[in-house]
């Protein structure tokens, strides 16, 4: 859906939302868990892109995430095993929602919304 947007456009709401992205600790996050608020987004997707759909109502690319297990609130599970790793996570709010994604492995410096870098 950002590739539909002139480039201008495109180009500052992406930065837009760069700039709202973060590391956080999975501590931070217990409130917005518990009030059922916190999304996973799989390693394999762009966390701007996602919050980008999410932002613009893009049902149909949403709901084909969720349908493929790429995007889901986040589980019991998933919230224990962060708080016993004490994980840090990419995190970004796109109202009423806080988008989480586990740091790469590879290394704790990948910036989801410049994975070459």
């Amino acid at each position: 859906m950002i590739d539909e947007l002139p480039q201008g456009s495109r180009e500052l709401e992406r930065a837009k939302i760069i700039g709202e992205t973060a590391k956080i600790p999975w501590l931070a996050l217990q409130r917005f868990f518990a009030a059922g608020k916190v999304i996973w987004v799989a390693s394999e997707l762009d966390l701007v892109e996602v919050a980008w759909a999410m932002q613009q109502d893009d049902v149909q690319r949403v709901g084909a995430w969720t349908e493929q297990g790429e995007l889901a609130p986040v589980s019991n599970d998933q919230a224990r095993r962060w708080v016993a790793a004490d994980s840090l996570l990419w995190a970004v709010t796109i109202k009423p929602w806080v988008l989480v994604q586990e740091l790469a492995t590879d290394s704790l410096e990948t910036d989801p919304a410049n994975p070459d870098a």
